[in-house]
């Protein structure tokens, strides 16, 4: 008996004093490491040993040590971006190797639905080339994908379940597909492998992706519903998304932010601007990498509200297109031209593809400094009153516009604050528009495209569309 107890203690300690390394997910083979930086590594060892990490990519090892619970953190040094594979060990006396490791460039992916769509589609909608590029997948095994799984949390977790998956046919239909055709674009340029970790909740506010700290301080916010599906649909809950699937990503070192978010703030378009703001803030102070970009799209022409003459989308939109001054390194891309006549009361677009490369065109130019790519859709500037007239002035507009005829979604106001149809006539020569009406006489105002449906058709001379606007504040 004695004999017995001696070796269940042996064997108690054997089991309890030394604790194979555990890693989130996030960790894992097959994962893209953003090059040239100090990448933070995590995870979870016998408490108080010497964990050891031991990159392929050099002789020198790194050693910290966890602390009394287990847990540690560390950084170490990753090379220029290629498609060479890598291995990694992590040990504290009983090592773990990961295989297939490529060292790239690494994108943070957010928001509601339209970005958590997959290239498979959702519920009777498609993703245009969806065959063809989920065919082609193969084509591009430096593109890498960690989908982060949906588990929403009134408490800031640890870790979350999401690991990463290599470019094939048989990964692919799961891939969000706005971050895929991002990831081809910037592939195409940079010849250096691109990882995306997709963390999106189809639905979801923005006050979903805060934490409690900042929600207190807001007036209009309910905490009582975090976690009472009764109050509220999980998807609608504030924080529960921050806490669940944000917070366990904050320490993997990335490039910047995707986002594309909205609708489920239409309605609420006085205080998106300043929330979006906040949250782009607070995640740059949880990730700790300075004002990393943030990309973002303007959300869809869409039948909010059953009315598509309504202007509630609109008004969000417009609060999207303001929140670029409020936010340092952002740009936001506009999606007016990409919608098809039939989707007015589709909230998934089917055109992915131009959404993608048109967010790549920004992070080509502005982050990687290929000026030669136009990034900016002309925005309204100002406006010239003359006779029964309006003459519109854009910024990044210097190259003139096109269609040069037909141009669809103008409209003209007088005192009276009722809009018409309007007719637009490109002056090439200056690059400005002017903007009639037989209508109204004596015309005060006009609008672009403000309506919750009125897809437009007015582009640079690159293809990128004119951002949505109005010269009036009347509501």
């Amino acid at each position: 008996m004695k004999k017995l107890i001696y070796w269940c203690i042996l064997c108690f300690f054997a089991v309890n004093g030394s604790a194979k390394i555990k890693l989130p997910q996030l960790i894992s083979d097959h994962m893209v490491m953003q090059q040239q930086e100090y990448v933070r590594l995590w995870g979870e060892a016998t408490p108080n040993a010497t964990v050891t990490i031991q990159p392929s990519w050099s002789n020198d090892a790194t050693e910290t040590q966890a602390d009394v619970n287990g847990y540690w953190q560390t950084e170490i040094n990753t090379p220029s971006a290629g498609f060479q594979t890598y291995t990694l060990t992590i040990s504290d006396g009983e090592p773990v190797t990961l295989h297939d490791i490529l060292i790239g460039e690494v994108w943070f992916c957010s928001g509601q639905s339209n970005m958590e769509m997959p290239l498979n589609g959702f519920w009777n909608s498609p993703i245009k080339e969806a065959n063809h590029t989920i065919a082609d997948a193969g084509n591009h095994p430096g593109i890498r994908m960690a989908t982060i799984e949906r588990k929403g949390a009134s408490t800031p977790q640890r870790y979350a379940n999401g690991t990463w998956k290599v470019s094939n046919p048989e990964n692919a239909p799961s891939f969000s597909a706005t971050a895929y055709f991002y990831a081809l674009a910037l592939q195409r340029t940079l010849q250096v492998p691109v990882g995306i970790i997709s963390c999106a909740w189809g639905g979801s506010r923005v006050e979903g992706w805060l934490p409690k700290e900042i929600l207190q301080t807001y007036e209009d916010e309910d905490l009582s519903k975090v976690g009472n599906k009764d109050k509220s649909p999980e998807y609608l809950q504030p924080m529960i998304m921050y806490n669940g699937l944000l917070y366990p990503c904050v320490n993997y070192t990335i490039k910047g932010f995707l986002w594309y978010q909205g609708c489920s703030n239409v309605g609420h378009a006085d205080t998106y601007a300043e929330r979006l703001a906040t949250m782009v803030d607070h995640w740059r102070t949880l990730w700790n990498l300075g004002e990393i970009p943030f990309y973002y799209v303007e959300i869809a022409p869409y039948n909010y509200e059953n009315n598509s003459e309504g202007i509630s989308g609109a008004l969000l939109r417009e609060a999207q297109f303001k929140a670029q001054k409020l936010i340092p390194h952002s740009a936001m891309i506009t999606t007016n031209d990409l919608v098809e006549p039939y989707e007015s009361d589709q909230i998934h677009p089917w055109n992915k593809k131009e959404i993608g490369d048109r967010l790549a065109y920004q992070a080509l130019n502005k982050t990687y400094g290929y000026r030669s790519i136009v990034a900016e859709s002309p925005a309204y500037k100002s406006m010239e009153i003359k006779a029964h007239e309006i003459i519109l002035t854009f910024d990044h507009a210097n190259e003139g516009f096109s269609p040069w005829t037909g141009i669809e979604g103008f409209e003209i106001s007088g005192e009276d604050k009722v809009f018409h149809p309007a007719k637009a006539v490109i002056n090439q020569s200056e690059r400005t528009i002017t903007v009639s009406s037989e209508s109204v006489s004596v015309p005060v105002a006009v609008r672009y495209c403000f309506k919750n449906f009125q897809p437009g058709n007015l582009r640079n001379h690159r293809n990128l569309a004119v951002i949505p606007f109005r010269t009036d504040h009347w509501d």
